[in-house]
């Protein structure tokens, strides 16, 4: 599902720079746009090697360890997708509304996925 999100946001940054407003981003901006970016591409790279693993390995006996890198490389893309998202709004605040409240969006998003994507799940593995 995270897939799709992946692709869309990737799609939009890959625009972005060849917009007329795109001229005037600080040094900062162009930075944080640059780290989203690849950090798009490495939750891409990591979200769509699973289909690529299922159709090379498909007839091999290694469902297990399929499952279990698909587990992993799952959970680095997400990471990675976080990372992006978190920064892509980051940028967009700062260019709209300037760095306090990209600070305080950035931050309170950051912990929203920090709680619901992996806090409260790993809460409760715990239990």
């Amino acid at each position: 599902m995270a897939l799709p999100g992946v692709q869309v946001l990737f799609a939009f940054l890959l625009v972005v720079p060849f917009s007329q407003r795109f001229s005037v981003v600080t040094p900062l901006q162009i930075r944080v746009y640059f780290a989203v970016l690849l950090c798009t591409a490495v939750a891409a790279v990591l979200l769509i090697v699973l289909s690529t693993h299922h159709r090379l390995l498909w007839c091999q006996y290694t469902k297990e360890e399929t499952l279990a890198a698909a587990n992993w490389l799952s959970i680095g893309g997400m990471v990675f997708l976080v990372l992006a998202m978190t920064g892509a709004i980051f940028l967009i605040t700062d260019v709209l509304f300037g760095g306090v409240a990209a600070a305080v969006a950035t931050t309170a998003l950051a912990v929203a996925f920090a709680w619901f994507w992996y806090g409260e799940p790993l809460l409760r593995l715990r239990e």
